[in-house]
């Protein structure tokens, strides 16, 4: 753990565990911010993945164990959850995506209920992690994976190339190329419909990205602010308060950015 002034402690909890290449030809974990900024672009946060794939698998065996002990007669407290889970992502792609394709709605549910656990790590108490990975010998540990912006752009991309596929697939190649051709202004102005739906279509990933990853980065940075700069007996007068705030935060950052895949992808799938 950081220690020393409360820039040094803010500085250490942004930090990210970033394995990459020294500048010496070494393999390694960064152990200063200056070490993972040498790394470069391919260095990779174990953090962020570590925790992103502990929470995707955590869904996966929490749905699958409901599966598995269905029951019509008698629901526990977990079926019936899931079950209105299930159904709210199903409404919402009903309600929203207009073409025929069974993919939408199990990824709609899959992208909100993955990113709300993400989110919800926000609320652990910021030190509480790091100390235990400190004893241990780990430098850093950033415990909510939607702060890093390579995790949300990487959620931004999948969806992003979801979208092109399906537009090539339901449009065909020349119907895809045509929307951003003769679309708004008709075939005549091309020169101007080409970089205006170019911009608009490297716009999507770009927004749907820093959307999530900049409130969830600014709603952590508000709890390691109130940890780091005052005392411990006013602490809890400010962060539970933001904490239970906070938890509107997460749960509506989670559903944009599944409505705003379902939208997306509903709009690959019509034709104009």
């Amino acid at each position: 753990m950081a220690a020393g002034t409360p820039a040094e402690y803010i500085a250490h909890h942004i930090q990210n565990l970033t394995f990459g290449r020294h500048p010496d030809g070494t393999w390694g974990i960064a152990q200063s911010a200056k070490e993972a900024a040498d790394m470069g672009f391919m260095a990779i946060h174990l953090d962020s993945m570590g925790w992103s794939i502990a929470l995707g698998v955590l869904f996966l065996w929490l749905f699958r164990k409901v599966a598995q002990n269905v029951s019509v007669d008698r629901p526990g407290r977990w079926q019936s959850c899931v079950e209105v889970l299930v159904e709210f992502a199903d409404n919402s792609v009903k309600e929203t995506f207009h073409g025929k394709n069974p993919l939408i709605a199990p990824l709609a549910l899959t992208l909100f209920i993955w990113i709300f656990l993400m989110n919800l790590m926000d609320l652990v108490p910021v030190d509480f992690v790091p100390i235990l990975f400190h004893a241990a010998g780990v430098p850093y540990m950033k415990i909510v994976p939607t702060t890093d912006v390579n995790i949300t752009f990487g959620l931004s991309l999948s969806v992003f190339f979801l979208m092109i596929y399906y537009s090539i697939k339901i449009k065909g190649v020349g119907g895809f190329l045509g929307e951003l051709a003769f679309q708004p202004f008709g075939p005549k102005l091309f020169f101007v419909n080409l970089p205006l739906e170019l911009v608009s279509m490297v716009a999507k990933p770009l927004s749907h990205s820093l959307r999530l990853f900049g409130n969830l980065f600014a709603g952590e940075l508000i709890f390691i602010l109130i940890a780091g700069l005052l005392p411990f007996y006013l602490q809890w007068s400010l962060s539970v308060p933001w904490a239970i705030f906070h938890i509107l935060v997460i749960t509506l950052q989670a559903y944009i950015f599944m409505m705003l895949t379902i939208v997306y992808l509903s709009m690959a799938h019509e034709h104009h």
